[in-house]
């Protein structure tokens, strides 16, 4: 696949590396540099020091919803794994991406099985993300899934985490760097 002018930059590591916080901090850059930050971030829920959930985060009105529970109970009917998600939510977030663009940044956090897999959860992103109508995009992916995603989405480069204990340092220089390369 071609990816000459591609703006968007795939985020991979192992599972609590920290993806979704490394592109919250990434959006607080951004926001502060006065960019339209737009897409979805996806945080645990921990409890207990156990992962029981995943929210969703509209980044542009930062309203959240609850996603998917480590348990089966209504509303969270459809099942992957071991993770049961909420329809409804599924369908609130596919409309955030919808309509996020144009902005500057966009955030997909994250395509997973569900999406690469199955056609089914965030379904629309794969087509926003390959739309012009974005500065920056940067989509978190699996490190067994990097391949699939890049079959599927004009990939320019990869930010892999492999340290749970990223510093913020490492944050800005990585905002330095695609702010300079897309600006």
């Amino acid at each position: 696949m071609d990816v000459t002018g591609s703006r968007l930059w795939m985020v991979t590591g192992p599972r609590g590396v920290g993806k979704t916080t490394f592109c919250r901090l990434l959006a607080g850059h951004a926001c502060t540099a006065g960019w339209d930050v737009a897409g979805l971030l996806s945080p645990a829920v921990i409890e207990e020091g156990f992962k029981t959930g995943v929210l969703v985060e509209d980044l542009r009105t930062s309203e959240q919803r609850p996603l998917a529970s480590a348990a089966p109970h209504p509303p969270f009917d459809l099942q992957l794994g071991d993770w049961f998600f909420d329809r409804a939510t599924l369908d609130w977030g596919n409309h955030v991406l919808e309509t996020c663009l144009p902005c500057d940044l966009l955030i997909v956090d994250e395509l997973g099985p569900l999406e690469l897999m199955r056609g089914a959860g965030w379904a629309s992103a794969l087509a926003v993300l390959r739309q012009p109508n974005y500065r920056l995009g940067l989509v978190v992916v699996r490190p067994e899934l990097q391949e699939s995603a890049r079959a599927r989405l004009p990939v320019a480069g990869t930010i892999p985490l492999d340290a749970p204990h990223f510093l913020e340092g490492d944050v800005q220089t990585w905002w330095e760097r695609l702010k300079e390369t897309f600006s």
